[in-house]
C-alpha cells in the first residue's frame, strides 16, 4: 500500500507519498481501507518532531479516519467486512489502509455525509471528554480559545447545546464565523483579550476555559477564571513552560488540569468513543450541531493540507480524501 511518510522531522518538504507494508490486524483489531482522514494539529506537531507516537504505534500520521473494514482480526465480534466505520486512532490513518482496535470504532452519524464525519471524531472526543472532565454545565460561561479552528468550531456548538454561554478568541476576519456557530462574544486574539473577557463577564470571570495555547496564556487565563473556575489545557501552540502566581489560583479556589487524548489507555479511549456516540451523534442527526466548515484535499497531497493548517487561513477542519472515493 501507499502512505504518507516523513523522511525526517521538519517542514512539509519532508512529506512523501511512498510504498510501505500493509499492516495486519492483531487480536481485537480490524484492518480498514481508508476513505477519508481528518487533519489535526497533532499531525503537524508529529511531523515537526514535537509529538511522537506512543511506543509501539506506527510512525504514519493520522488520528481519525473513515473507511470500510477489509479484514477482521481474531476475537472481533459485532463487525463485518465491508462495513463503513469511523475510527479514533493513535496513528496510521494517512495511508491506504490502517489498523485500529475494534473498540475504538464508531458508527457514522445518521444523516451526516460520511466524509464530513471523518473530521468529527477527534474534535468530538476531545471536547466532550474535556468538558466532562471540568464539569461544564448549563448556565456557566466558558472561554474557548481558537474558536474558528477544528476543535473550537465544535466546542462552541457543543457548549451552546448544553446551555453554556460562550466567549471565544479568534481573528477579526473569523469573528462572523464564530458568531454563526453560536458564540455569544468573540474577542480578537491579537488585541488585549484578557480585559475584554473581564468586561464581558462584568469582572466575574469565566467558569471554564478550554485552552489550546499553553504557556503564553497561562497567567492571563488564571486571572480570567471566576471563583472556583476550572481550566483544561489541551494544546501547547505557544509554549510548554510558563510562570504562575499560585496566590491568584489559590484565592480563586481554581483548578488547572491538562489532558492528551492520544496517550490515554485503550479502555478510556473506548469509553470516550461510546460517550461520543451517545451524546454527540444524536445532536448531529437532529441538526443541533453541524459539521462546520471543511476543506477537502486529496490524501496523497497531505503536504498541502499541512501548509493550509499552518497558515492560519483555514476555518474548521481539513479532510484528506482517498482517490477512490
Amino acid at each position: 500500500m501507499y502512505a504518507i511518510t516523513v523522511a525526517e522531522p521538519g517542514g512539509i518538504e519532508q512529506i512523501e507519498w511512498a510504498p510501505v507494508p500493509t499492516p495486519e490486524p492483531g487480536p481485537g483489531e480490524v484492518l480498514v481501507r481508508t476513505q477519508a482522514v481528518g487533519v489535526n494539529r497533532g499531525d503537524v506537531l508529529q511531523r515537526q518532531g514535537h509529538y511522537p507516537p506512543p511506543k509501539g504505534v506506527t510512525d504514519v500520521m493520522g488520528l481519525e479516519g473513515l473507511g470500510v473494514i477489509a479484514e477482521l482480526g481474531e476475537q472481533v465480534t459485532g463487525h463485518e467486512v465491508g462495513e463503513q466505520v469511523l475510527a479514533l486512532l493513535t496513528g496510521g490513518a494517512y495511508a491506504e489502509y490502517f489498523v485500529v482496535a475494534a473498540e475504538h470504532l464508531l458508527s457514522v452519524p445518521d444523516g451526516i455525509d460520511p466524509i464530513e464525519a471523518a473530521g468529527l471524531v477527534e474534535v468530538s472526543a476531545t471536547v466532550v471528554s474535556n468538558f466532562d472532565r471540568v464539569g461544564l454545565k448549563a448556565g456557566e460561561t466558558v472561554l474557548i480559545h481558537g474558536g474558528a479552528g477544528g476543535v473550537g468550531s465544535f466546542a462552541i456548538q457543543y457548549a451552546k447545546a448544553i446551555g453554556a454561554r460562550v466567549i471565544t478568541t479568534a481573528s477579526k476576519k473569523k469573528a462572523d464565523y464564530c458568531i454563526e456557530l453560536g458564540a455569544d462574544k468573540v474577542i480578537d486574539y491579537a488585541s488585549d483579550w484578557e480585559p475584554a473577557v473581564m468586561v464581558a463577564t462584568a469582572d466575574r470571570g469565566v467558569d471554564v476555559i478550554l485552552d489550546i495555547i499553553g504557556a503564553k496564556y497561562l497567567e492571563a487565563n488564571v486571572r480570567c477564571l471566576a471563583t472556583e473556575g476550572r481550566m483544561v489545557t489541551i494544546g501547547m501552540q505557544k509554549g510548554v513552560k510558563g510562570t504562575l502566581n499560585l496566590g491568584v489560583l489559590l484565592n480563586k479556589r481554581g483548578t488547572i488540569t491538562a489532558t492528551s487524548l492520544r496517550g490515554r489507555p485503550s479502555d478510556q479511549r473506548a469509553a470516550i468513543c461510546r460517550r461520543v456516540e451517545e451524546v454527540v451523534w444524536p445532536m448531529l442527526a437532529n441538526g443541533t450541531i453541524k459539521p462546520g466548515n471543511q476543506t477537502r484535499v486529496p490524501l496523497e497531497e497531505a503536504a498541502r493540507a499541512h501548509e493550509l493548517l499552518e497558515s492560519g487561513e483555514n476555518t474548521g477542519k481539513i479532510i484528506l480524501v482517498a482517490k477512490y472515493n
